[in-house]
This record gives structure tokens, sequence and C-alpha cells, in this order.
């Protein structure tokens, strides 16, 4: 089963998912990215996506950075786009001094990861350790690798994220920052118990230009996440079907996840683009216009999302 906002689905009620995106971030201490908190907008934002053939997406928000539970149960009930959300944490940079990312144990971190992943999301826990629990629960570890590596203060929440993610069978996703090492995160992982099958590395398209290493963590099993989509402050679309293209010359179709990790910038209804259909509506037929296969896409937004997300 695959743990939406809505509840449990199974892996073939998900559909067309863009498996890393933002679509509500509400102001806070620790808000990681713009808010995104206009009700309304969000909810026009997903009404289009659905409209254009879009079943489902993952927001990428972590507890305590902005992320509303509530809110993300109501626009899902509200457009009929399933949800995925996250529990875990995000880059450190985002956070107070004396936030809980810096100061609860290995123990509690675990604790409330695993909370939210099998009972329900905490409806607060920006400022303070969360204390109010809902019934909504996460369906994935979100996780973020800067270029401060494994150092104490990452160490800590890698292991509570790995502990968690074994105790309730959740798959982990990570923002993998430009400049950090991803194949030694991945050795930390899997050296803590975490299947590689679970891990889902984001942010490789830019952030990692040697695709030799992209090729050696799917030759591990591990999925990778290409979100530079209608992008230029990267590259352009061009350069992205090249990546694209090497991965599936290399054999590695079951290993891909698309997305265009929105930002407020990057939703038409807050006034900016692409917009959240982007995908759907240009960049699938520039990969078909360029010989990308209809199974190959269908193993980016469909079959590949499905198997990852299982719980």
């Amino acid at each position: 089963m695959i743990a939406t906002v809505l509840g449990d689905i199974t892996p073939d009620e998900l559909g067309f998912c863009q498996s890393h995106e933002h679509i509500y971030i509400r102001d806070c201490p620790a808000r990681a990215g713009e808010c995104i908190d206009d009700p309304g907008k969000s909810l026009a934002e997903l009404h289009a996506y659905r409209l254009a053939g879009g079943s489902a997406i993952v927001d990428a928000q972590p507890v305590g950075t902005g992320r509303d539970a509530a809110m993300l149960t109501r626009l899902s009930q509200q457009s009929g786009v399933h949800i995925v959300a996250s529990t875990g944490f995000h880059k450190l940079k985002f956070y107070p001094e004396d936030h809980w990312a810096f100061t609860a144990t290995e123990e509690e971190l675990c604790r409330l990861f695993v909370a939210e992943l099998e009972q329900g999301m905490y409806l607060d826990g920006d400022t303070a350790f969360p204390g109010v629990q809902g019934k909504t629960r996460a369906g994935q570890i979100k996780t973020a690798l800067d270029t401060d590596g494994l150092s104490p203060p990452y160490y800590k929440l890698f292991l509570a994220a790995a502990a968690a993610a074994l105790a309730a069978d959740s798959p982990i996703m990570v923002h993998i920052e430009q400049g950090s090492k991803p194949l030694e995160l991945a050795d930390f992982l899997q050296s803590e118990g975490v299947s590689p099958n679970r891990m889902l590395f984001c942010h490789l398209d830019r952030a990692i230009a040697d695709t030799g290493i992209h090729k050696e963590l799917c030759r591990r099993g591990i999925r990778l996440g290409y979100e530079t989509i209608g992008r230029p402050k990267y590259h352009d679309n061009n350069r992205e079907l090249e990546l694209i293209r090497g991965m599936l010359e290399a054999g590695f179709v079951e290993n891909l996840l698309l997305a265009l990790d929105t930002t407020r910038a990057r939703l038409y209804s807050y006034g900016g683009k692409p917009g959240l259909g982007y995908i759907i509506d240009k960049f699938i037929p520039f990969m078909k216009d360029n010989g990308v296969s209809e199974d190959a896409i269908r193993a980016f937004f469909v079959d590949n999302p499905a198997r990852f997300f299982q719980g």
C-alpha cells in the first residue's frame, strides 16, 4: 500500500505521479523555501494538473519546515489529486539554532519520524518539539545531504532516518546538494541496513556533473530523481533529455523518477512558470519527439513511483 494524506491506496491507484513537488508551505522560523501559502492558488494549480492528466504528487516538505498536514489533506480532498506527504528533515541551514532538529536526540527523532509514518503527522513542530498529532500519515522520509556530509548534526539525523525507515518500512528521499558526496551517504545508509531500492537520491541531474556517479548509484539499485525540467537557471531541456537518454541507454529505466521540484516562482497559479502541468503539456511531448518510448515515460511517472512509495 501507499500512504497518502487521505489514507492508503494500492500502487495501481497512484496513477501518473510527479515524485518531488511542493504545493503548500506556510511561514515558520525554519521554512525551507518561499511560502506557498494561498489555499485557493494551490488548489487551482492542482486542478490544472489533474485536468492535464496528473493523478498524484509527492510533497517533499518535511515536518518542522512549513509543512501543513491539514492543508495538504484539504487540498487533496478538493482537487482529487493523491498527495504523498513527508516527515524527516531538510538542510540544517534552514533551522534556528534552538530548533529540535539540533536539540532532539537520535532516539527522539526516530520516534517522531516513525510516529508520523505509522500514526499521523504532527500539526505543529515549527518552533517546539511536535506535540499535537493528527491522523494523516506521512508516506516517506525526506532528508537532505549538504556539503557538510556526515558531520555530527547530520550523522544524528541520518541515523534516526535510517532507523525509522527500517522500523516503518518507509522509503527515504534525499535532497542532494551540489558539492556533496552521495556515494558516501549511500555507503552509510546501506551499512545501517537500508536497502538501496528504498533510497531516492534527488537533483543529481543538476547537483552531480559526473554521470558515472549516477550510474554507480543505479547499479546498486538506488533510484534517482531528475527534477531540472523547464529550469534554465541550471540547464535547458536539451541537456535534461541528454541525461535521461544516457541513463536509458545504460539500462536504468527502472531507476528514474521525474518531477519539477516546484517553488512559488514555478507555480503558474502564483504568477510563476512553468506550472505543475508543464511536464505533461510540454516535456513529455518533447521526449516523445526525441525518441523516448511510451514504455519509458510510463516507467518514470507510473510504474517506478508506484513501486518506490509502497510501504
